[in-house]
């Protein structure tokens, strides 16, 4: 990450790598959902197919997260039912938008198994607001592996609580100050790592062991360093 903000390029290119990160990183949300398509139909414009679609939510909560930023270091909670209501528009009932489930169904497209218990929710949410908005002197990276996960351990939202956890990594490195500008593509990194790995790891947090926790952490950071030397690689061999 350092490599990437230092890099005097990246600063003469800045608009143009954030816009190339986000739409990378929107493509590759939605593929880590099942919802795989090539960047360049991404660009050429998304149907009204459930794949286009799918992706289409992708790309809208990806570009919410720079106008969020901001909400996100007092009001986590609030981000997150913004992020829901624009993810799961034409995929869930407009009065549960932004809202936690009252359910115990989930759509599981990662086959990471049973979600926390809708009854359970409200408390964890709350617990991870406290977490997200106290002041802390642990890294980043950390607090944001740990947004990462406990979204996915709560999958709050019936469809859609993948990509809302995956935009709060970007929301957690861009409040805190690892990437404030969101050059880098944390969900390309993500990918790279393969869908197999991510749910290990995800298993990993889930277990509450010592160890399966230092995996995700380990994960997460192995993700976003990849998402940044992505971005220093690409700007290093693009022509000027």
């Amino acid at each position: 990450m350092d490599a990437l903000l230092w890099d005097r390029s990246v600063r003469a290119r800045a608009a143009e790598i954030v816009a190339a990160s986000a739409l990378v990183g929107a493509r590759d949300s939605a593929a880590l959902e099942g919802a795989e398509m090539s960047l360049d139909a991404v660009r050429s414009g998304l149907d009204a197919s459930p794949l286009g679609r799918a992706v289409a939510a992708s790309v809208a909560v990806t570009a919410a997260v720079p106008g969020q930023v901001d909400t996100w270091g007092h009001a986590p909670l609030q981000v997150l039912a913004h992020l829901h209501s624009l993810a799961a528009r034409g995929f869930a009932d407009p009065d549960d938008l932004g809202r936690p489930r009252q359910t115990d169904e989930v759509v599981d497209p990662l086959h990471i198994g049973a979600a926390v218990p809708w009854p359970a929710i409200p408390e964890r949410l709350t617990g991870l607001a406290h977490l997200l908005t106290s002041p802390t002197d642990a890294p980043a990276l950390l607090v944001a592996s740990i947004a990462h996960g406990e979204l996915l351990a709560l999958r709050p939202f019936r469809w859609g609580s993948g990509l809302v956890a995956r935009a709060a990594v970007r929301l957690v490195v861009a409040a805190r100050g690892l990437d404030p500008d969101l050059l880098s593509c944390p969900e390309a990194g993500m990918l790279s790592l393969g869908r197999t790995s991510y749910v290990a790891a995800v298993r990993g947090y889930l277990s509450g062991e010592p160890e399966g926790m230092a995996e995700w952490v380990a994960w997460n950071a192995a993700a976003v360093g990849f998402g940044a030397s992505r971005e220093s690689a690409h700007v290093s061999s693009s022509p000027r």
